[in-house]
């Protein structure tokens, strides 16, 4: 019965770690100035508030993992759609559709 709830603690800690990465990486890959456009801390700010929640993921301390989970979702519910609003739209990677272009081509016909 123990190693079952260790083994679930485990895989719950490996998926706050894996957001908390998400989130700094994807922070850090927004232009600085995009983040008080958009209303928000700094830069630097987020990259070492989620930095130390990488960290203490790592070495886990539950009322620390507690902190770093809510700014880790702060930044994926909050900061990151304003930064993605204020940069237009998704990464730069993306297919760089218009906005009338549907899941197979534009709605508004040919281009």
């Amino acid at each position: 019965m123990m190693q079952g709830f260790q083994g679930l603690l485990w895989v719950i800690s490996l998926v706050l770690l894996a957001m908390a990465v998400f989130a700094f990486i994807d922070g850090a890959m927004r232009r600085t100035d995009a983040y008080p456009a958009a209303g928000k801390q700094t830069k630097p700010f987020w990259l070492i508030i989620l930095g130390l929640t990488i960290a203490v993921n790592i070495y886990p301390i539950i009322f620390l993992q507690i902190a770093g989970l809510i700014a880790t979702i702060v930044y994926i519910v909050d900061v990151r759609p304003a930064l993605k609003q204020v940069m237009g739209g998704g990464p730069r990677w993306g297919r760089g559709g218009s906005s009338s272009d549907g899941p197979y081509g534009p709605f508004n016909g040919p281009r």
